[in-house]
C-alpha cells in the first residue's frame, strides 16, 4: 500500500496577466507515490500553473508548499534543488549530444566544483565528472535505456526520445516530476509504452503531476484528476468520477468518456 504522506499542498494560487485572470484560485494535493493528472481545454491555464510551480511565473496570490516548504515565488534553481523537475510538450534534448551526455546534464545542477574548476579541470572536477558518469549509467540501467547510451539523441525513436526527456528530470535529484503533455505527437503504440513507463516511475519511488490530453493515458495511469476551465477548477476526483461528471463532460470531454450512453440513436 502506498503512504499518504502529503508532497505537495498548492492552495488558491492566482496569476495574472494585466488584466487576464490566466489562473483563478486553483488548489490541489498530492500524496507520495501519486499519478496526478489536470486536465482541460486549451488555454485553461494548465501550463501556467506549471510555470507557478517551477518558478517561470510569480504566483500573485495562494501558496504552493513542497516537502513542508512554503516554495512560492522561489527561483526555478531553488526549486530545481528542492526536488522538483519537469519536461515540456515540445522535446528540449541536446540532439548533438549522445544519451549519457543529456543525462549528465541535469546532474550538473547540483554540480560543486564551480566556473574555474570547469576551466581548469582541477581534481574536484574529474571527480567529480567520474561519479557522474556512473550516475548517468546506473539510471539509463534502471529507465532501460543503458543500450543507447553512446547514441546521439537526435537518432533515438520519438518515444525514447520522451524517456530520456524525462530520464535527464530525474537526473536533477528531483522527487516530483511533472509532465506537460508527454504523450504528445505519439502513436498509439508510443502511448501504451509511456503508460507502462510512467507507471514503472511510480514503482521506483516517484511521484508524477501530469498535464495530458490523451484520455486514455489519463484514465489509464492517474489516481486522481484535477479539471481546470477558463483557469477555474471545476472538479477534481477518481478517473470514473471526472468520466460522468457534468460540468467535466460539457466542458472538456464531450461523450466520449461519459459512462451513460446516449438515449439518441
Amino acid at each position: 500500500m502506498r503512504t499518504q504522506a502529503k508532497i505537495l499542498e498548492v492552495k488558491n494560487i492566482t496569476k495574472r496577466f494585466g488584466g487576464i485572470v490566466a489562473v483563478d484560485g486553483v488548489s490541489l494535493e498530492i500524496n507520495r507515490g501519486e499519478i496526478i493528472s489536470i486536465i482541460g481545454p486549451n488555454g485553461a491555464g494548465k501550463t501556467t500553473v506549471f510555470n507557478m510551480l517551477t518558478g517561470v511565473y510569480e504566483v500573485d496570490e495562494g501558496s504552493i508548499v513542497f516537502n513542508g516548504e512554503e516554495i512560492q515565488n522561489k527561483s526555478p534553481l531553488h526549486i530545481v534543488n528542492a526536488g522538483i523537475s519537469r519536461t515540456f510538450q515540445n522535446i528540449r534534448l541536446f540532439s548533438d549530444l549522445r544519451v549519457i551526455e543529456n543525462v549528465m546534464i541535469g546532474a550538473h545542477i547540483k554540480t560543486k566544483y564551480g566556473f574555474f574548476g570547469s576551466i581548469f579541470r582541477t581534481k574536484k572536477f574529474r571527480n567529480e565528472e567520474d561519479v557522474k558518469v556512473v550516475q548517468a549509467i546506473r539510471l539509463l540501467k534502471l529507465i532501460g535505456l543503458d543500450y543507447r547510451r553512446n547514441d546521439y539523441a537526435s537518432n533515438l525513436p520519438y518515444g525514447e526520445q520522451r524517456k530520456l526527456e524525462i530520464t535527464r528530470a530525474i537526473a536533477t535529484g528531483a522527487k516530483l516530476i511533472l509532465l506537460d503533455e508527454p504523450a504528445a505527437g505519439m502513436n498509439p503504440k508510443e502511448s501504451a509504452e509511456l503508460m507502462r513507463f510512467i507507471q514503472e516511475l511510480r514503482s521506483m519511488g516517484y511521484t508524477i503531476l501530469m498535464i495530458e490530453h490523451d484520455m486514455s493515458v489519463v484514465m489509464n495511469v492517474s489516481d486522481r484528476i484535477y479539471v481546470i476551465d477558463h483557469g477555474k477548477p471545476i472538479a477534481n476526483g477518481i478517473p470514473e468520477e471526472i468520466a460522468n461528471n457534468p460540468k467535466v463532460i460539457e466542458a472538456y470531454l464531450g461523450g466520449e468518456y461519459s459512462g451513460t450512453e446516449s438515449s439518441e440513436a
